[in-house]
């Protein structure tokens, strides 16, 4: 078999397996649904007010869209290592020609799926119950390869975290204590005046913050881009694949062909 037959054989499970676990489907749309109903619709945003949720609706559209390409593949990835490995799945697949990369890219793809159609879900809920006014522009394109890269990289992160975890609540664990912070630290729902500023080099730190940041650039319309943090669109993509293919690379090193 060849190497497009062998991931697309595996991404055709991994998609079986998903669908199979209902619960799993669910929430995986609703959560961050009902993040945006909850900040979008109850609190809403008080622009001019001063404080979080200061800016106007479309500011925040990276926020909802971050939640989802942060923390799906994050648990899910770090998740079916985990039930690979206590069902002694890798020694199984360790005596067929697929290779750790091939795995990983076959359940990359089946998040990336997954993920566009939830984020799609949000971008329109977004508009449809915050009236946030987004930037209508042929770089609103750009959108596409910034959920396709930024689940790239949160995949790889997944990766190494089903790795290092020994259970599947493990994974769950890790995965919440390092996407809690990566999603409010990184030019998301706070904006980096909120923030001390010893800390604001930190924030440069998050991959998550050029994401957020390039979205933002594509969909928040600002006159000669005031109240804009970091690079454009263009440059944020740039920095987003470069710490994909990295992040790729290391999980896929990490995922586990025998115990």
């Amino acid at each position: 078999m060849s190497r497009v037959g062998r991931v697309r054989a595996e991404t055709l499970a991994a998609t079986r397996s998903f669908l199979r676990r209902r619960t799993a489907v669910f929430f995986t749309f609703f959560f961050p649904l009902l993040l945006v109903l909850i900040f979008g619709v109850l609190v809403r945003t008080q622009p001019g007010g001063g404080g979080l949720f200061s800016r106007p609706d479309a500011y925040y559209l990276p926020g909802y869209l971050a939640t989802v390409v942060l923390f799906t593949p994050l648990s899910r990835v770090g998740s079916e290592i985990a039930r690979h490995r206590d069902g002694h799945r890798f020694e199984k697949l360790a005596t067929t020609p697929l290779t750790r990369a091939e795995w990983l890219l076959a359940h990359t793809l089946v998040n990336v799926g997954v993920i566009g159609a939830a984020s799609l879900l949000v971008f329109g809920l977004v508009v449809l119950v915050t009236g946030a006014a987004i930037s209508v522009s042929a770089n609103l394109l750009l959108l596409v390869p910034f959920v396709v890269v930024g689940v790239v990289l949160f995949c790889g992160v997944g990766a190494m975290l089903g790795r290092v975890s020994d259970t599947q609540d493990g994974v769950i664990a890790a995965s919440n204590s390092v996407a809690l912070p990566l999603l409010f630290l990184s030019d998301t729902f706070v904006s980096p005046e909120l923030l001390p500023e010893w800390f604001l080099p930190v924030v440069n730190f998050s991959p998550l913050t050029y994401f957020s940041r390039g979205v933002r650039a594509v969909t928040f319309a600002v006159p000669d881009g005031a109240g804009l943090s970091g690079l454009g669109a263009t440059a944020n993509l740039a920095i987003l694949a470069a710490l994909a293919l990295v992040a790729f690379a290391v999980g896929a090193v990490a995922v586990p062909r025998g115990e």
